[in-house]
């Protein structure tokens, strides 16, 4: 079977991208193909849950535009089709006053984004979160939470409705470009497109080499373990809590945060993973880690983090490092009031200098759109970026799509 368009990745970017191509060229047909047996596996299954508002991000960036546009049409979308969400708000706390400059850096940034920020004292932060300790903070009234497995699993219902087809198990081993259109060979046989859009996480570059080109980063994968309050301990937060970040380490450290569907999670540390679905201590793909320890950008950034690497791998070791982490932020959070909780692995796209890729990255041909690097807040972004990468392929359509959907 021919599609016009044929989507890798059955995660909260490809399934957007499905989405958007159903409402603006709703003749188009779309082949979506996941190599796993349900949607949302991965990266999109396994985080927190968080609707970021774009307070941390530079101003002008990709990340900052496509982050409150998305988070818009997140929301209109979780409203009209009865997904999970909660306008809950958080607080970015400055637990010492060296932390205050940080802090209204980020501050500064929200402003700038446009993002319901407001600076606030200790009294004001006790009322929102009794339980914390901290000097300054900053109240973030507009941040949520959502059920991003249950808003994937609507964009799928919507896309089978709308007449595309989503093979889940089929796992894509070949990319082909022609001159004519894409031949995407799989485990259970091949399908042909007029166009492809990659949209694979933890192996997008993979996917971009397997069309032939060469991946302008390679993703190295960063395990992130969390762990959950017991229901006894849940009073010690109300909504989410986040400390002042590391700006040059891109992760924003352990914090709290009040999921969806019940439960308060605790984390991520940030440590390297053995294998690019590694979400296990002892999970090791022996291929995979080999690469990622002989690539140099990987040796570059190792070189210049070893140290806060050595600390969070401390606390994936310790329960009691980790704890003691927590602590910076609820004092009284102790072992007991906490267990350990299913880890995710995030796709860090990290370049050949070492650094790592802040923004999200496309390589385009003429009859492809891979999506290299999708960091977060991509699932935030999700619908913002699928308008976004429709906009690429409008470029590239015949005269069958001249008059898109209004």
């Amino acid at each position: 079977m021919k599609a016009d368009v044929i989507v890798v990745g059955g995660g909260i970017i490809g399934l957007s991208t499905g989405y958007e191509i159903l409402k603006k060229y709703p003749s188009a047909s779309v082949i979506l193909l996941e190599k796993e047996g349900k949607l949302a596996e991965h990266q999109t299954g396994r985080n927190s849950g968080v609707v970021h508002s774009g307070i941390y991000y530079k101003p002008g960036s990709f990340k900052a535009g496509l982050c409150r546009k998305g988070k818009t049409l997140l929301q209109q979308y979780c409203e009209e089709s009865g997904v999970a969400f909660d306008t809950c708000g958080k607080v970015i706390v400055a637990v010492t006053d060296d932390e205050r400059a940080a802090l209204n850096n980020i501050f500064e940034r929200g402003k700038a984004n446009g993002v319901a920020c407001k600076k606030i004292g200790v009294e004001r932060l006790k009322e929102l979160e009794p339980h914390v300790t901290g000097v300054e903070a900053i109240e973030v009234s507009e941040t949520g939470i959502v059920d991003y497995v249950g808003f994937c699993e609507s964009l799928g219902s919507k896309m089978r409705e709308g007449g595309h087809e989503i093979r889940l198990g089929h796992k894509v081993t070949q990319v082909k470009e022609t001159t004519s259109g894409i031949v995407v060979e799989t485990d259970k046989g091949s399908v042909e497109g007029s166009y492809l859009v990659n949209c694979a996480g933890l192996y997008s570059d993979k996917v971009v080499e397997m069309a032939g080109l060469k991946p302008s980063a390679k993703i190295v994968p960063f395990r992130g373990e969390y762990f959950e309050l017991v229901p006894d301990a849940y009073h010690l937060c109300k909504n989410l809590i986040y400390p002042v970040p590391d700006p040059s380490f891109p992760f924003l450290g352990v914090h709290f945060t009040r999921m969806i569907l019940g439960g308060v999670e605790c984390g991520p540390n940030a440590v390297l993973a053995f294998a690019r679905e590694g979400y296990g201590k002892t999970t090791v793909n022996l291929p995979e880690l080999f690469e990622t320890l002989g690539y140099v950008g990987f040796r570059k950034l190792a070189g210049k983090f070893w140290k806060t690497g050595m600390g969070e791998m401390w606390r994936s070791a310790s329960k009691g490092a980790f704890v003691k982490a927590l602590q910076r932020l609820v004092p009284e959070i102790e072992s007991k009031h906490i267990h350990a909780a299913p880890a995710g692995v995030r796709a860090q796209a990290i370049g050949p200098d070492g650094k790592t890729i802040d923004d999200f990255d496309f390589t385009e041909t003429d009859r492809a759109v891979h999506v290299v690097n999708a960091p977060s807040p991509a699932a935030t972004a999700s619908l913002a970026i699928g308008e976004m990468i429709v906009e690429k392929l409008s470029t590239r359509f015949d005269k069958r799509f001249e008059q898109p959907a209004a």
